[in-house]
């Protein structure tokens, strides 16, 4: 499934087992262009300039391939051989504010510092603040460590060729990288080298879900329990609830703290919404539960008490966000069981005793750590580029999703989403899939909406989950 996230030394393993088989260089390069060529026709439109910077390797030749299919654009291409005398002409042709800059300098054989020129030349590309998409590895970038060389290219976009590289999923680089695009279907041979990461590729989800049987009835999907809502954050209990139902299971039940029931209540329809109390007993036919969402004023509530309990007792699947991460107990769960913790970074960090920095330089290890504190449970680590993955086993690592899902409510859409899907006894056979389809449709949701319109809020997520089969 996806793609594996490569080091350089395995994409040039890749590389020489495909030229093996037949296939050139040529071609390979040839459907590298047209890749690049279609990403760089969405991102503008017709009679728009667009620069092609061109260096002497593989990437200025991707860079080349490119402009034939530009069509109905205006293109000019720079073929940079010395940075110092092409500096000139480069502030020239930018001067002509390009609506999209094709960065084809360096690639991924960059392993040594840049001179002077060529950071100077960088450093121009980078003033004149133009939008770039950048092939294969922004310039200037190191593919293994993420690190810069001196200088590194800006890309709003990189499309990277074949699988991502490792050094692009470091937290050093993300500025440079911009998002994240695969090219894929390049004419390398069916079979690249195995990974720890992988890359989550929307086609993982085709015919997922699987169509729902005509004689099929509410009972046939489930019944979610969520547990959510205190006084001061009652809004994340209906955010969680709604999204829940976008997942479409049978039957939903709301527990809200007794402070905030009648305002919970008063803003849902079809979900059943009950106050929570100490003798609270969850629906016999519950199928997953979520906890978390809105409880941060409920650390002396019968809530912290019963997330607990199913945490360590319930044979039940166990979604828990949010102010819950913090009540969970350490070690094991029942045998066979399905628990799924979902924090963002400073979450995290306070799971493993560390810190939000601690978490972001090693994402991965961060993961692995939750995992195995917490019963071998699936993590859900959210941020750029979630990651979904257990304490062994492939880490997977999301591909959808931007910069506006940082707003206050988001995660509690995730959740929701993702309990509301889990709830659903077919879907429970495969969580692995399910988690990584509710994280991809949430991040999916939020792209539809930022290419339409650019101050959407979080209660037009929840109108947007699960309406991005068409991107599958």
């Amino acid at each position: 499934m996806g793609f594996p996230v490569l080091t350089v030394a395995q994409m040039r393993d890749w590389e020489k087992a495909t030229w093996a088989t037949g296939q050139t260089e040529g071609e390979v390069i040839r459907r590298v262009g047209q890749c690049v060529a279609d990403h760089a026709l969405r991102l503008t439109r017709p009679g728009d300039l667009i620069l092609l910077l061109a260096g002497k390797g593989n990437n200025g030749a991707d860079a080349r391939a490119a402009r034939e299919h530009l069509l109905q654009r205006r293109v000019d291409t720079l073929d940079v051989t010395d940075p110092n005398k092409d500096l000139d002409k480069l502030s020239s042709l930018l001067s002509l504010r390009p609506r999209l800059v094709i960065d084809g300098l360096f690639g991924i054989g960059l392993n040594r510092p840049l001179s002077p020129e060529w950071i100077l030349f960088l450093q121009r590309v980078n003033e004149a603040r133009v939008r770039t998409l950048s092939v294969d590895v922004p310039s200037g970038l190191d593919a293994d460590t993420g690190q810069g060389y001196g200088a590194v290219i800006q890309a709003s976009t990189t499309i990277t060729v074949g699988a991502p590289k490792i050094g692009l999923l470091h937290q050093q680089a993300w500025n440079f990288v911009g998002r994240l695009e695969v090219a894929k279907d390049v004419g390398l041979t069916p079979a690249p080298p195995s990974a720890e990461l992988q890359w989550t590729d929307p086609a993982d989800f085709d015919g997922f879900p699987p169509p729902r049987p005509v004689a099929s009835h509410k009972g046939t999907y489930g019944h979610v329990s969520i547990i959510a809502g205190s006084l001061g954050y009652h809004g994340a209990s209906v955010l969680s609830a709604r999204a829940a139902q976008r997942a479409r299971p049978g039957l939903l039940t709301l527990f809200t703290l007794e402070q905030v029931y009648h305002v919970v209540a008063s803003q849902l329809q079809a979900v059943m919404v009950s106050p929570l109390r100490p003798e609270t007993k969850l629906p016999e036919a519950t199928t997953a539960v979520l906890a978390g969402p809105g409880l941060a004023a409920a650390e002396n509530s019968p809530a912290k008490t019963l997330v607990r309990h199913l945490w360590r007792d319930s044979e039940l699947p166990v979604v828990v966000d949010a102010s819950a991460l913090d009540w969970l107990p350490l070690g094991t769960c029942p045998r066979n069981t399905l628990r799924v913790v979902t924090p963002h970074p400073g979450e995290a960090a306070r799971l493993i005793g560390a810190t939000a920095e601690y978490v972001q330089a090693d994402r991965v290890r961060t993961l692995r750590t939750v995992s195995k504190r917490f019963g071998d449970c699936w993590v859900v680590l959210k941020g750029h580029e979630t990651l979904v993955g257990r304490s062994t086993g492939d880490i997977y690592v999301n591909s959808s999703g931007n910069p506006s899902l940082a707003q206050g409510g988001s995660g509690d859409v995730l959740s929701g989403y993702l309990a509301g899907l889990l709830a659903q006894p077919d879907l429970q056979e495969s969580p692995a899939t399910t988690i990584r389809y509710a994280v991809w449709q949430h991040g999916a949701a939020a792209d539809r909406l930022q290419a339409n319109r650019s101050n959407w809020v979080v209660e037009d997520l929840v109108e947007a989950l699960g309406q991005n089969v068409d991107l599958l």
